[in-house]
């Protein structure tokens, strides 16, 4: 909105605006000599600058001017602008009317623009006579804080316009109030008319970057099934890609523009997942996404509207320069992941789209640049950088904007993006006045460059990344307007870098000391390199084991890729969350792969085996495993074979969703607990997993066993003496009686198997009082299987099992 005008007594002299404009100068005194004629106003004449608030209180008018059509009037055109003009005084403004001025004389220069745009106030000289005439809208009365709309239109050549360059064109409100009884100008608001009837003798070669790029969408997590259905941090991105959306707007209107298409891969990437099945976060769950037909419809029309054109594509998922310039570089693997990055994205581009993209671009954020940032792009591959003027400045001596290419030594060329043009529509342009104003100021800045010389100059435009919807909108209408004007025409950003350099341009890059610091407080941290770095060496020692990598490497990789996103800037909190996110997804898939604990486990005798068992709830299956069972008292139970020492290992070779059991044989040296501890290995011998430890408690043959056994030959003995006695008994009474011994069956001697018989019931019954036999059947833990009780069992026992001989 325009600021209150400031009071100059009366309106202007009817005399005619050509001898104001050459004459204001040497005639200003006589003039205003001549103009006043009403009574005077002691304020305004100690002061003609003073403010509206000072010589009539509150009022004031703000006058808004939502459009302006042609944006680039010619020969014949007929100038059309409306908006609203508002009353925010206290007092009613009467007698009022809305007209057009001409500033007296063009704009020259790009800084006389740009203060001429921050003038405020009205100024008789400055601001040129009305129009008038028939060319103005008329209020009777504007009562205080109500909007009322207005629209003017006025051929263009009672415009006055001289020659060719930028004009600055004046909608004022002009009126009385209750305190002033007299006509005089209450508020205005200015913008820029671009006047080229006729074509340029050397038009600007302008280059339009047009950036397809989003924030993060996509999380590391996918579904167990071979699909492997992707999941959305939330619902965003379809309504980007939707009518009306950001993406949606950016892609619609980018189609009909000569521009330079700059697309991420991971966006093209992102909204291929959704043409497929996926689901979207939603409240500590998901759900299913609902977007397929959208996605397949934007992706259609972007793969038509590319086609034959030139495309850009920045590595994978934009990863931030100067963030691994500044913290990033020192960490391990940051730069190797860079390299990735920009490898991935040709193929991603082209298999999507069916065309060919060009990646030696690399676009550091706001086109900042320091000389660690340029050896990271080119580090990457990259052999030209887009700059920007206001970061690679030009010395005070060159009175004119020189072509964007610079080359800045190694083969490198910077693409110096001109910055005034590239900020035009940064602003908040939802409001119609914002961007008529906007559109107008741009097309100001381009004409009066080529106007600056006779030479033909290649300017490149590099907007925001992530333009709204509203700013893609004005961004459009500034360049519809500007390649139907006479003095540019379009070029590719490759030809632009090709350019021949103006030997008077700068192609110092700027010192690091001169690094916005705006910017670097919006930079990745060292520590989230630290963390990233730590999440791609959990990975490398999780995706050894498994059998079908490809499944767990590509979407951690990618996601690792956005981890180091240009779109985190800003937003530190939601880049910690998502990092977080990312490595606790991992932990959670490599824990699907652990030991199962064990209780304590008996050893009866000498040697045994002790199971371990190994759980893979992993949906495919893993190898290049080893499971080590180490003794922490070898002297006393010693591990396998004894050919490592302490510990015996075997191999794992697991299929999804499956248990194993491993069988270690083991020998007991003396009676006692020894602790255990098993541990999963990676075949370079890195540890995976948790250990699991437990105790084996080694027995012997107990003293209570030694009793019984004793029992049991005592009684033999005491049998055979028996017999023996009974024996001699029998031979000696037959003997003195004179019958033979067999003949008396009621004095039958007991055989040799009725004797073993006995016995081997009195050494039964004594085994069954032992305590050595009680309560021996009981798992040993809760999760423990029933003992296999078989004696002397051969076979390798169960998890958790009692161990047997």
């Amino acid at each position: 909105m325009a600021e209150a005008a400031d009071f100059q007594g009366t309106s202007p002299s009817p005399a005619r605006r050509w001898l104001l404009r050459t004459g204001a100068l040497f005639a200003g005194a006589p003039l205003l000599a001549g103009l006043v004629q009403l009574p005077a106003v002691p304020s305004a004449e100690a002061s003609p600058n003073a403010s509206l608030a000072e010589a009539t209180g509150s009022n004031t008018v703000e006058v808004s001017l939502d459009s302006l059509s042609p944006s680039v009037p010619t020969d014949g055109d007929t100038v059309t602008v409306s908006g609203t003009v508002t009353n925010k005084g206290r007092q009613t403004v009467t007698d009022a009317h809305v007209g057009l001025r001409v500033a007296s004389g063009a704009v020259t220069g790009r800084s006389a623009v740009d203060d001429a745009a921050k003038r405020s106030g009205f100024d008789q000289f400055t601001d040129g006579a009305e129009v008038g005439g028939k060319y103005v809208e008329k209020f009777s009365a504007l009562a205080s804080g109500v909007a009322h709309p207005f629209t003017i239109s006025v051929p263009v050549k009672e415009l006055d316009l001289g020659s060719d360059g930028v004009y600055q064109l004046g909608v004022s409100l002009s009126g009385r109030t209750a305190a002033a009884q007299y006509d005089q100008v209450l508020g205005i608001q200015r913008t820029f008319l671009p006047w080229q009837p006729d074509e340029a003798g050397a038009k600007t070669k302008t280059t339009y970057l047009w950036p397809l790029i989003s924030t993060t969408h996509l999380t590391a997590e996918t579904g167990p099934g071979e699909q492997q259905t992707p999941v959305f941090l939330n619902d965003d991105l379809a309504k980007e890609i939707s009518a009306g959306g950001r993406l949606e707007q950016m892609l619609t209107l980018g189609k009909d523009l000569d521009i330079t298409w700059v697309i991420d891969p991971d966006l093209l990437a992102s909204v291929v997942a959704m043409t497929e099945s996926y689901r979207v976060r939603s409240g500590g769950t998901t759900v299913a996404g609902e977007n397929q037909a959208v996605a397949k419809e934007w992706l259609a029309e972007l793969e038509t509207a590319v086609q034959g054109e030139e495309v850009i594509a920045l590595p994978f998922a934009d990863p931030d320069l100067a963030s691994l310039a500044h913290n990033g570089k020192t960490i391990t693997g940051s730069l190797s992941r860079l390299k990735g990055a920009t490898d991935v994205a040709s193929d991603t581009v082209q298999n999507i789209l069916r065309v060919v993209p060009d990646t030696d671009f690399a676009w550091p954020v706001n086109g900042a640049v320091d000389p660690s940032i340029v050896k990271v792009a080119i580090s990457a591959g990259a052999d030209k950088v887009i700059a920007r003027s206001d970061s690679l400045q030009e010395g005070s001596s060159l009175s004119y904007t020189p072509n964007a290419a610079r080359p800045v030594g190694g083969g490198t060329t910077a693409v110096v993006a001109d910055a005034r043009l590239s900020k035009a529509f940064q602003g908040d342009m939802t409001k119609a006045e914002s961007s008529t104003l906007a559109v107008q100021r741009f097309l100001a800045q381009s004409l009066v460059t080529d106007l600056q010389n006779n030479k033909q100059r290649s300017v490149v435009i590099a907007p925001q990344r992530m333009p709204s919807a509203s700013q893609a909108q004005t961004m459009a209408q500034a360049l519809t307007a500007l390649q139907g004007g006479n003095w540019s025409q379009p070029q590719e950003l490759s030809e632009a870098a090709a350019t021949k350099p103006d030997p008077s341009a700068t192609t110092r890059i700027p010192s690091a000391s001169a690094y916005p610091k705006s910017l670097r407080k919006q930079a990745l941290s060292k520590s989230a390199f630290g963390e990233i770095h730590a999440t791609q060496a959990d990975l490398d020692r999780f995706k050894v084991i498994l059998t079908d990598r490809s499944r767990v490497v590509t979407p951690f990789g990618r996601t690792m890729d956005r981890e180091m996103s240009t779109s985190w800037r800003g937003r530190s909190m939601d880049a910690a969350v998502y990092r977080n996110d990312v490595q606790s997804y991992l932990n959670s898939l490599t824990g699907q792969v652990r030991l199962i604990e064990k209780s304590e486990t008996k050893l009866s005798g000498r040697s045994a085996t002790i199971p371990v068992t190994v759980q893979n709830n992993l949906v495919q299956g893993v190898d290049n495993l080893t499971l080590r069972l180490t003794s922490k008292a070898p002297k006393r139970l010693k591990i396998g074979d004894g050919d490592f020492g302490d510990f015996d290992e075997q191999g794992i070779d697991i299929s999804g969703e499956r248990r194993e059991s491993v069988k270690f044989t083991t020998n007991a040296e003396a009676n006692g607990k020894v602790d255990v501890v098993a541990q999963l290995y990676t075949a370079d011998g890195e540890k995976y997993g948790d250990e699991v430890r437990f105790t084996v408690n080694v027995t012997e043959i107990t003293p209570t066993v030694m009793l019984v056994i004793a029992g049991g030959v005592l009684l033999l003995v005491l049998a055979g003496f028996r017999m023996y006695t009974q024996r001699k008994r029998a031979a000696a009474r037959q003997s003195a009686e004179g019958a033979p011994a067999d003949d008396d069956p009621s004095e039958s001697v007991p055989t040799d198997e009725d004797a073993n018989a006995e016995a081997a019931s009195a050494v039964h019954t004594a085994e069954e009082q032992s305590p050595a036999k009680s309560g021996s059947d009981e798992p040993e833990h809760p999760s423990d299987p029933a003992p296999d009780t078989a004696p002397e069992s051969a076979d390798p026992s169960g998890t958790g099992e009692r161990v047997d001989r």
